[in-house]
């Protein structure tokens, strides 16, 4: 059988491209992430991984898609191969049912790790020169509810709880517990 995995790091990016190439190979169930590629706790890469029996092909558009760095590359290799799952990468032209396939599978994976952390060594270099040139600030604060103060006063009271007082405030645990802080 033939799986499809496709992945795009945010909700807003397109899936169509690679929707398309999918349906191209005749791929018979697709497993799509919709988050970055940094590790593997991604939920759809896992069900595939569980998904995958002996004789299926594992297909992506491209390596990047599937891992970001070479060690998780090998490693989700690694779990196929025990499985006795091929896989295919179409960008790169990569099949693990040759030996020079498994070969540039290892090649290609130390590249795009390579160009991944060029990446972000440009990113942080120009952000350094945005600061440096009085450009760059940050992200900005998010304004605190209207009614903040006013439910932080209630938790605290022992009126409603941490977790009631996260929902009326729309906030997660982290957010919620560092602005009550800022408060004191």
């Amino acid at each position: 059988m033939k799986i499809g995995y496709i992945r795009v790091s945010t909700r807003e990016q397109n899936i169509a491209r690679q929707e398309v190439l999918m349906e191209e190979l005749g791929v018979e169930e697709v497993f799509i992430d919709k988050q970055s590629g940094k590790d593997v706790n991604r939920p759809e890469l896992q069900k595939m991984m569980e998904y995958v029996r002996k004789g299926d092909v594992v297909i992506v558009e491209s390596i990047s898609r599937f891992a970001r760095n070479t060690r998780d590359l090998l490693d989700l290799i690694d779990r196929l191969q025990q499985k006795e799952v091929e896989f295919v990468s179409k960008k790169e032209s990569i099949d693990t049912t040759t030996p020079t396939g498994k070969f540039m599978l290892t090649i290609f994976g130390a590249v795009s790790e390579l160009e991944r952390e060029y990446t972000l060594q440009r990113q942080r270099e120009g952000i350094e020169i945005a600061k440096a040139q009085g450009k760059y600030k940050g992200r900005k604060a998010t304004p605190l509810p209207a009614n903040f103060e006013k439910v932080v006063q209630q938790w605290r009271n022992g009126e409603i709880t941490a977790r009631k007082a996260m929902k009326l405030l729309n906030m997660s645990p982290s957010t919620f517990y560092r602005k009550a802080k800022v408060v004191d």
